[in-house]
């Protein structure tokens, strides 16, 4: 995460969250980073469809998709830039060791991750199956393929000129 926030900081860009399943774990680990609050503008933990829906997400999206897919955890990215005014923003939902009794739908340890860049209107996507004993564990390898894919992001050439 250091290398990203490097990055962020470097650029003067910024990057905020929406996060479900990993509970706010992100915006934790970017704000262990020194400086982070330079980049870092705002991380909202929206474990519920109304918190989804208030913070942006269409309820149609989620009817139509389920709140375990890549459309939402798209919308989420989208609309955390747009409340914003980030640069990035990262969205994350997914079932960790449940089944969730509101929502169905969805395989349990499937988590969808999206990165939005907002200048570029350009989403970068990750789907991952997890298959630790623990939600912590669970969580962690979730962070992991996170900072992999915003490290793609911040690599990628037509995202350099921001």
């Amino acid at each position: 995460m250091q290398d990203i926030i490097n990055i962020l900081l470097e650029r003067k860009q910024t990057i905020s969250t929406m996060e479900s399943c990993t509970g706010g774990a992100l915006a934790n680990l970017i704000t262990n980073i020194p400086r982070s609050s330079e980049v870092f503008k705002f991380g909202a933990v929206t474990y519920s469809n109304e918190f989804k829906i208030k913070m942006g997400v269409k309820k149609e999206i989620i009817a139509k998709y389920s709140v375990y897919s890549m459309e939402t955890a798209q919308e989420m990215s989208k609309n955390i830039v747009l409340y914003t005014d980030s640069d990035y923003g990262v969205g994350i939902t997914g079932k960790l060791l449940r089944n969730d009794p509101y929502n169905k739908e969805g395989l349990i340890n499937k988590v969808f991750i999206c990165c939005y860049v907002k200048n570029k209107n350009t989403y970068y996507k990750k789907e991952i199956l997890v298959d630790k004993e623990t939600r912590e564990e669970n969580k962690r390898e979730v962070l992991e393929e996170v900072i992999k894919l915003l490290k793609e992001v911040l690599n990628d050439k037509k995202n350099k000129d921001i």
